[in-house]
């Protein structure tokens, strides 16, 4: 289910949709592994105070929202008010299955 802030834009949706879609399917990929998906469901679980907008290298998350916008991205800001970010991690975490560690 999306979760648009109200002040967002019609980009900044479609961002969100296109990164919750490649999120989920990454998560739902039976090559993910376990270890891997649990690392995006502690980002997607973490109180904003804990990620304070640290930038973040990991490959499923960089590849994910470079597929998104098209362009090479190395890293990606790790803040809930970013819709590839908050994209990628609600789309992870609503793909993973019940019995993962940490839903």
């Amino acid at each position: 289910m999306p979760d648009y802030d109200s002040d967002w834009t019609d980009d900044q949706r479609g961002l969100y949709d296109e990164c919750y879609s490649i999120g989920h399917a990454w998560a739902t990929d039976q090559d993910t592994s376990a270890d891997d998906l649990q690392q995006v469901l502690d980002l997607a679980e973490a109180d904003d105070d804990d990620l304070g907008d640290v930038e973040l290298d990991y490959p499923p998350l960089v590849d994910a929202v470079a597929e998104a916008i098209g362009e090479t991205v190395t890293s990606v800001t790790a803040d809930r008010d970013d819709p590839a970010f908050r994209g990628f991690v609600d789309g992870a975490r609503d793909g993973a299955a019940e019995d993962v560690f940490g839903l």
